[in-house]
């Protein structure tokens, strides 16, 4: 299982200062007003102090988004049952705390374009750490026989997918799909993908 307390082990006390006050920034102004010299300035460091450790905004900005996104998936993933039902939940759970995250729903309100840029426009940390995750339970449902056979890191590579494009369009389609409805289909859609497939044999008898 990837370790998602690790990366937040390795943060200074200073560190996690600077963060907390990135976070405020941005739930506050948005990402294009925040910058470096108002992070500082909350945080009670010298500007020095912050460039040190992130060059300019947007690497700060990519470093919250990290911390923010690696906390909801280890608050909201499952260590105990089935594969399969550790992973639907987790997912399903996991995308509505995204949804409803100050800094997410901030983003998604004022910097879309910018949230495409840190987290859906590249291949990063934040989606390689959740294709490791998504594998490693996906291969528990194979031991487990919960979870149809398959390549576990392609399978984990599509749940990203569609999970990264239920937040994405989740406000889009909001007068038509929300809240628990909007739960509940993508919990149908997740588990379908996952479920085993018939035996042929039982089928031709």
């Amino acid at each position: 299982m990837i370790d998602l307390a690790t990366h937040a082990d390795q943060l200074s006390p200073t560190d996690v200062a600077i963060l907390d006050a990135t976070r405020a920034c941005v739930v506050d102004f948005g990402v294009r007003r925040t910058t470096l010299t108002e992070v500082a300035r909350r945080a009670g460091v010298s500007r020095p102090t912050v460039y040190r450790r992130w060059p300019d905004t947007g690497s700060l900005i990519a470093e919250l988004l990290v911390r923010e996104l690696r906390t909801i998936v280890a608050e909201t993933m499952p260590n105990t049952g089935l594969g399969r039902d550790r992973l639907v939940l987790g997912i399903v759970t996991g995308s509505a705390a995204i949804r409803s995250n100050a800094v997410f729903a901030k983003i998604f309100r004022t910097d879309t374009d910018l949230m495409l840029t840190y987290v859906f426009g590249r291949l990063g940390r934040n989606q390689r750490t959740l294709i490791g995750l998504f594998a490693s339970v996906i291969e528990l449902g194979h031991r487990d026989g919960s979870i149809r056979a398959g390549d576990a890191e392609r399978m984990a590579t599509m749940l990203l997918l569609i999970t990264q494009s239920a937040v994405q369009s989740a406000g889009t389609v909001e007068s038509l799909l929300a809240g628990a409805e909007f739960d509940a289909e993508l919990f149908r859609a997740i588990e379908g993908y996952l479920l085993p497939l018939p035996d042929k044999d039982c089928d031709d008898s």
